[in-house]
């Protein structure tokens, strides 16, 4: 057992199994349904992690009317005490780093470097949204009168409802919580029903920060039970959602009904295009990094890889080799460098789209098993997949998995590179290797997609506006400067003198 196994094994002997409730006006308190639910590691099946409500509309209630009466008060909060709170706040992200990290692998599967890369990411998104609480800007313009003075200011619009997906259960509620501080909104947070033990640990940070009661409330359980009465909420002004596109679709139906914003990040199916030979090995290392980190459940992970006929040999070759380093194993083995599936339902789902690729003609070159043998039993594990002879008509080119399997599409020409990658109803991201100037600018304008990255795989950063074209998005794109757009609604001020 190695020193961190032992650590983080420890840690979750003495932590786990408690028994939680919803965080509403600044309180824990029971769900009023009084029906909760277990949650276990997703590692090893018998560790308990905690019971966890089964929230109903009446607490959805409770939250939206404390997160109304705080947003009064908020709203007219200096812009320097909530940059000082959000500061407080990633500062205890920071201290607390260890722990989170322990909670967040054993609810989700990733590995703890990629939990430790979770936390210390969202530290950087809020303190820069710490920043942006005080650059709200609005503009003095010119007066079409004499002794007139015209401006036009931000305002926060309001309660938002802000909903998370499982896959991040640290970093996506606080891309969306942050800002919303920032700009004087207030929240109700839904976190996904299989994670919201991270969750719990980040509400009483918040608190410790100083933020006020009922500025940020939490409420657990289903999407049916919470989700719908929260998007369907008068008091409601604005929704943050992450998740399937089926399901971002059903919020903005239900939006445009009252006219209120929508922020969506949505799916994706995002191509690696390799049109050259240079540099292959780190070609393939970027490639197989940005398709298997987080087991690929990332909405920006690449999922196609799109390159010349002359050259697909030797990068499938260096993408093999580069997937047979990889270990797959649980969070507390220090060794790993991919954990398990979130759930046993999700990798029966994955495994069904490798024997749908088998059938429809794909070539399985390597990985793909699952994993059963000593410890692998106590959880969904399997090897990371790859096919060739992929047509971009397959299901497995054109649907999003969801996990680790990758799909090698072979084109003659540079022109074809383009219009197959543009033959997706999603756009979110996408990865182009190529030394040639020329061409890296006219892809990263012809690439239907809302991210574009050249010569690197589909990794953001903390403060450059993150979203996606076509189904992968809709709204205002976060993280950075972006969120003003959907956090604050303009105003215009006229004052005669």
């Amino acid at each position: 057992m190695t020193q961190n196994e032992s650590k983080m094994l420890a840690w979750l002997k003495n932590n786990a199994g408690e028994n939680y409730g919803n965080f509403i006006n600044g309180q824990w308190s029971n769900s009023l349904s009084k029906e909760t639910y277990p949650i276990y590691a997703v590692a090893n099946k018998e560790l308990l992690l905690g019971n966890f409500p089964k929230s109903n509309e009446a607490d959805v209630e409770n939250a939206v009317l404390s997160a109304q009466k705080a947003f009064n008060i908020w709203s007219n909060t200096e812009a320097s005490t909530r940059s000082e709170i959000l500061y407080k706040f990633a500062n205890l992200l920071e201290k607390n780093v260890e722990e989170l990290s322990f909670m967040l692998s054993a609810e989700q599967g990733k590995i703890i470097n990629e939990s430790k890369g979770e936390i210390y990411r969202a530290v950087k998104e809020v303190r820069f949204c710490a920043g942006e609480a005080l650059r709200a800007q609005g503009l003095t313009l010119p007066s079409e009168k004499s002794k007139m003075w015209t401006s036009t200011i931000r305002k926060p619009i309001g309660v938002i409802a802000a909903i998370a997906p499982w896959n991040f259960p640290a970093v996506t509620p606080i891309r969306k919580i942050a800002p919303a501080l920032a700009y004087g909104c207030t929240v109700v947070y839904k976190p996904a029903s299989i994670t919201p033990w991270t969750s719990v640990r980040i509400m009483d940070l918040l608190k410790q920060a100083g933020l006020p009661d009922g500025v940020v409330n939490m409420v657990i359980g289903s999407g049916s039970q919470v989700g719908e009465p929260l998007i369907n909420h008068k008091l409601v002004k604005g929704i943050s959602f992450t998740g399937s596109t089926e399901m971002g679709k059903h919020i903005n139906v239900v939006a445009a009904k009252r006219l209120i914003k929508t922020q969506l990040e949505l799916g994706g199916k995002n191509p690696a295009i390799v049109l050259e030979a240079d540099k292959v090995s780190n070609i393939a290392n970027q490639i197989v990094s940005a398709a298997f980190n987080t087991s690929g459940q990332r909405c920006t992970s690449i999922s196609r890889v799109i390159v010349l006929e002359n050259i697909k040999e030797q990068l499938v070759e260096e993408i093999i080799r580069e997937m047979k380093k990889i270990k797959v194993g649980p969070a507390w083995d220090e060794t790993a460098t991919m954990g398990p599936l979130v759930n046993v339902e999700h990798l029966e789902s994955i495994q069904k789209y490798i024997e749908i690729g088998k059938k429809e003609g794909a070539r399985l070159l390597y990985g793909g098993e699952v994993l059963s043998d000593g410890f692998y039993s106590e959880g969904p594990y399997m090897n990371p997949a790859v096919f060739d002879q992929v047509t971009s008509d397959m299901r497995i080119a054109r649907e999003e998995i969801f996990g680790p399997v990758l799909s090698i599409i072979e084109v003659p020409t540079i022109s074809d590179a383009l219009e197959i990658a543009n033959d997706s109803e999603y756009g979110l991201a996408s990865s182009l290797f190529s030394s040639n100037l020329s061409i890296a600018y006219e892809y990263a304008e012809g690439l239907e997609v809302g991210m574009v990255h050249i010569n690197h795989g589909t990794a953001s950063a903390a403060h450059v506006p993150f979203g996606g074209a076509k189904s992968s998005g809709f709204g205002a794109f976060s993280i950075g400067y972006s969120n003003l757009e959907f956090f604050t609604e303009l105003k215009a001020v006229y004052v005669q003198f």
